[in-house]
């Protein structure tokens, strides 16, 4: 990935299929050259452990290294129990620690996600945003993305099938990569 262009995706489902992995792949599907949207796996990091902090995985040590190349970093989740995944926030805990040496600090940051559910999953990326705040991550507010997915919402190809809402959500991704190179020029 081109650092200068490079935005990371952080999917808040472990599930090979999950809508938001499927979303995750057709924002990377749409990302208008010169940039580069890459999934970033959290699936491998263990349970955070202050305790761990002075010697991290390997699987940390990647993670945070990844995170810090990217010029901006879109988490794409789905909402567990009105709120995020714990496979999230502990990825979230991870790259912040130890006290100190944050990889989320100053990162431009946006927050989209697709569930079966008719609100999308706007109460997980009210929660996610609260997190993202304290890490010192400017988050794009609008435009918002709060996706229900339907039969037939992916295509084939792995992008979105209905055009409207391939319009919407070029339109947040674009309005995401203009902010970002507001919030952190090249």
């Amino acid at each position: 990935m081109s650092e200068s262009h490079s935005i990371g995706l952080v999917v808040g489902s472990l599930r090979r299929d999950s809508f938001n992995r499927r979303l995750a792949q057709a924002l990377a599907m749409m990302a208008p050259a010169p940039w580069q949207l890459e999934i970033v796996e959290i699936g491998d990091l263990p349970l955070y452990d202050q305790d761990d902090d002075a010697s991290p995985a390997d699987s940390v040590r990647r993670f945070k290294a990844r995170i810090a190349a990217c010029r901006g970093v879109i988490f794409v989740t789905p909402e567990y129990n009105r709120s995020i995944p714990g496979v999230l926030k502990n990825a979230l805990d991870h790259a912040s620690r130890p006290y100190g040496q944050s990889v989320w600090a100053g990162k431009p940051a946006g927050v989209v996600g697709v569930s079966i559910g008719a609100i999308g999953t706007a109460l997980a990326q009210q929660h996610l945003r609260n997190v993202l705040a304290y890490l010192a991550m400017p988050t794009l507010t609008q435009p918002e993305v709060y996706l229900q997915a339907k039969d037939g919402f992916f295509a084939a190809d792995g992008g979105l099938a209905d055009e409207g809402t391939r319009r919407f959500v070029q339109g947040w991704l674009d309005a995401f990569l203009a902010w970002v190179e507001r919030q952190a020029p090249a």
